[in-house]
């Protein structure tokens, strides 16, 4: 990933797989438009449009940003018409043909988030007025997420989520200028439950460590709701701080606390850093209540895999995506990525290049890029050849409905990116809902 100097944002425009400098950012100012309106940075007789990137480039959470960004600068070669092509090939409808948007190429700002929602929400807000960005994406922090999505419906620019797996994301926070591809806390609920209750029983006791943040607390809650459901008891659940780095404090309770699973409901190097002292600490050796403990990390990817290494084996989860799909779309994505970047891409790498592409193929199917438009464009649209089978973006709350992976530690990868067994390909109507049970109003379509 190029060097980044933290807080400040680089335009360029990729061509031949080289940044190059795309000259003075559009204007900030309103302007007349075809439709009548005026919105802020219509990019007019511009030869170029400016996306922003805005992800985590320190934090707990910078491994999934570095490859968030990865999966940006390839999607903007394929939007332009180089490289393969990606999944342009696969996608369907697809209005984009592969020279730009509009007749106009695509060009980004990168920024950092920081993993903190002021820094997150003032790097934007920079995009927006100094760099004139058109779109902005990014992030893996529902908090990070929910604090750029409010600012988007402010300023009048489309947010199209990177991470966010809180249920508020797309519920009371939801916004009409924000959009989800990333499944959500009560899908990895749903999805999961049936396995853990033919893997463990339906009589366990368990004990959750949880992120102190509205992605953990959704995440406690909806796993609580699924393993109560199955007749398990809630020996207890501690919050904890997101970095926390050190938690043997909290792990040093569950080992008197009459629990026999542990759930993590951490994510990127708090998970890596929670579930490593918790083995370190016994846990897996332990038999509690005449049963061998468990523990289920409820949400992680292959790059937290990676980071904590022999530990992972064996333990439950849900992922949004993995490289080991065997469709078209997501064996086209892998073949992209390996060859620009030498390995393969995580769930944070197909999210965001994935919602790259459907924004710009809205703007291209609304023939405009007045924001009200290309929205209504992604309001309702159903589509297939990304990954996940046929997948919609729901309307009424913008959050997206496709297969959600049910996946193990590998007991015996066959490379050092063989981490995840995918145990269930869950289908959508299993973790499908209505749009109401998580409140919220999406508000105007004009800013």
């Amino acid at each position: 990933m190029d060097e980044i100097k933290k807080g400040v944002s680089r335009r360029g425009v990729l061509k031949g797989g080289t940044a190059l400098a795309a000259g003075l950012a559009a204007p900030t100012f309103f302007m007349r438009h075809a439709f009548g309106a005026d919105f802020r940075n219509n990019p007019g007789d511009s030869s170029s449009v400016t996306f922003g990137f805005n992800v985590p480039q320190t934090g707990a959470y910078a491994d999934e940003g570095a490859d968030e960004l990865r999966a940006y600068k390839l999607a903007i070669k394929h939007i332009n018409g180089e490289g393969d092509g990606g999944l342009l090939n696969t996608m369907q409808p697809l209005s984009l043909k592969g020279d730009g948007i509009l007749g106009k190429k695509a060009a980004y700002v990168t920024g950092d988030t920081q993993t903190k929602s002021d820094a997150a929400r003032a790097s934007a807000k920079r995009m927006i007025e100094k760099d004139g960005v058109i779109m902005y994406s990014g992030g893996s922090s529902s908090g990070v997420a929910i604090a750029q999505q409010s600012l988007a419906q402010e300023m009048g620019i489309v947010f199209m989520n990177g991470l966010t797996h809180s249920n508020d994301t797309t519920g009371k926070d939801k916004r009409r200028y924000g959009f989800r591809h990333f499944f959500n806390a009560y899908m990895s609920g749903a999805a999961l439950g049936p396995v853990l209750e033919a893997e463990m029983g339906k009589e366990r006791s368990a004990y959750h460590l949880t992120a102190d943040y509205t992605w953990g607390w959704t995440q406690e809650e909806s796993i609580k709701n699924t393993t109560e459901g199955l007749g398990w008891q809630t020996a207890n659940a501690v919050k904890t701080p997101l970095g926390a780095g050190d938690f043997s404090q909290y792990i040093t309770p569950v080992l008197n606390s009459g629990a026999d699973v542990l759930i993590l409901n951490h994510y990127g190097k708090d998970m890596i850093n929670s579930l490593t002292q918790a083995v370190q600490f016994g846990l897996r050796d332990k038999q509690v209540n005449g049963k061998d403990f468990q523990i289920v990390v409820p949400l992680y990817s292959r790059l937290m895999a990676q980071g904590a290494g022999e530990n992972i084996k064996g333990i439950f989860g849900t992922t949004n995506w993995n490289w080991s799909l065997q469709d078209a779309g997501s064996q086209a994505f892998v073949k992209s990525f390996g060859q620009e970047y030498g390995f393969p891409p995580s769930q944070a790498a197909h999210t965001c290049y994935v919602q790259t592409l459907l924004y710009a193929n809205a703007c291209q199917m609304a023939g405009t890029f007045y924001p009200p438009e290309v929205i209504k464009a992604l309001e309702g649209f159903e589509f297939d050849g990304m990954g996940n089978g046929k997948t919609l973006y729901r309307a009424e709350d913008h959050q997206c409905f496709k297969d959600v992976l049910v996946v193990k530690g590998n007991d015996n990868p066959s490379s050092q990116f063989d981490l995840l067994e995918v145990v269930q390909e869950v289908p959508r109507s299993q973790v499908e809902y209505d749009a109401s049970i998580f409140g919220g109003e999406l508000g105007p379509y004009e800013a």
